[in-house]
């Protein structure tokens, strides 16, 4: 599918001309004047916590409609009972599983868990937090914090990737240490749904996708790109990931569902890689996009990249949830949306051309975005904060609102 994609302008549909991007700027703009409030006044209690709530929807609400063009479909989704709620869920199970467990752990787990619980319902089931997708989506964010810690050495790090395949195998392998005792608490709770016995799909996955963590990890070693297959090592990790959201969202696929689930992975990947061009680069990361970034423009490789998630969205339509159509159209803008913004943030490594057609297609002028993520990320602590008084509630209470990624700071 990939080699079959023109590397020719896709033609991307609505476009904002100058004028109505400033007015979009300006709602964005008051949206987020009414959170630096919120940020300035923490909720302690209940009724203050409930304000507080009701004052955030309403801006968002608000901004929703006229800055993003969403409609009442969408806000319910977001909102009263869908992913809003998947996300209080898992924050307040999390932190019952390990009340150390940091904000950026639950946001990362959070972004999994809504790709698992979108699946549900695009295969005709019904949206819920079960316990195998809580376990799966807090996985990695141990997992890889274990990685990347700098005082783990090389060794241990190589032994415990031994010992997590072994027990996603389903060996009786013993935790060396309580973090590995955490992580291999997780996989019981996935065990604990689906017996190993009668899903054997689910475990093939999560074993494919270790495999394909531990494989990717030769893009980090510094080898030339003649000595690796970037192209394939990339589609397998971001495949396989999401592919066993997929198979613990509902135990089994047909081919055409896994046919889909595995594209989006892999157009999920791509828009990370492109999001994290300039990092990667500096840190000798290889990547479709930092390997070309400075030697050639990236307009040819992006136009590919959309070119390829709009041809798997195709797939979206013979799933047998298809027929939620704000779920439909949720995904299928943000499979362009993040693609255009991430390239709004990397404008350098583009033609002028090029990247004054792709902003064309932006709600929100690329200088904007780039100036208001730069403010946004100053003030994460203190929204970090603001999640914390919310998670802090009774466990009825909801928790902070859903706000799209598009609109959070990064990480």
């Amino acid at each position: 599918m990939w080699q079959e994609c023109p590397v020719s302008r896709p033609q991307l549909g609505h476009s904002f001309p100058p004028e109505r991007q400033a007015a979009r700027e300006m709602e964005l703009q008051r949206f987020w004047g009414s959170i630096e409030r919120e940020l300035s006044r923490l909720p302690r209690t209940r009724p203050e916590r409930q304000e507080a709530r009701e004052r955030i929807t309403s801006a968002f609400v608000c901004f929703a409609k006229t800055g993003l063009h969403l409609d009442d479909g969408h806000l319910e989704l977001l909102l009263e009972g869908g992913f809003s709620a998947i996300g209080t869920h898992l924050a307040r199970r999390a932190r019952r599983f390990d009340p150390g467990v940091s904000v950026a752990d639950i946001l990362q787990a959070s972004r999994n868990a809504w790709t698992a619980c979108g699946l549900q319902m695009l295969l005709g089931r019904n949206m819920r937090l079960t316990p195998a997708i809580f376990a799966y989506s807090m996985l990695y964010p141990y997992s890889d914090n274990y990685l990347d810690d700098p005082a783990t050495t090389r060794e241990a790090k190589l032994g415990f990737s031994a010992r997590f395949g072994r027990r996603l195998a389903g060996d009786d392998v013993s935790p060396v240490n309580d973090r590995e005792a955490v992580i291999w608490r997780l996989i019981d709770l996935i065990e604990g749904e689906y017996a190993r016995g009668d899903w054997p799909q689910v475990y093939r996955s999560l074993l494919a996708i270790h495999r394909a963590q531990e494989n990717s990890t030769r893009l980090r070693r510094g080898p030339s790109a003649e000595e690796v297959d970037i192209l394939r090592l990339s589609f397998d990790k971001g495949g396989a990931s999401v592919l066993a959201d997929g198979y613990l969202a509902a135990g089994s696929l047909s081919p055409q569902e896994s046919r889909f689930v595995f594209g989006w992975g892999v157009a999920l990947q791509l828009a990370d890689d492109l999001q994290d061009v300039r990092e990667d680069r500096r840190d000798g990361v290889l990547t479709l996009f930092s390997q070309a970034a400075g030697r050639e423009p990236l307009d040819e490789l992006t136009s590919r990249t959309l070119n390829f998630a709009r041809r798997v969205m195709l797939g979206i339509d013979g799933l047998a949830g298809a027929g939620c159509r704000p779920l439909r159209e949720l995904i299928q803008r943000s499979s362009v949306s993040l693609i255009v913004r991430s390239a709004g943030e990397a404008g350098e490594l583009y033609t002028g051309d090029y990247l004054a057609e792709l902003e064309s297609h932006s709600p929100f002028r690329f200088s904007f975005l780039n100036e208001r993520r730069a403010q946004f990320e100053r003030r994460s602590g203190l929204l970090a904060r603001l999640f914390e008084a919310f998670l802090e509630g009774d466990e009825d209470e909801p928790a902070f609102p859903l706000l799209p990624s598009s609109l959070m700071p990064r990480g």
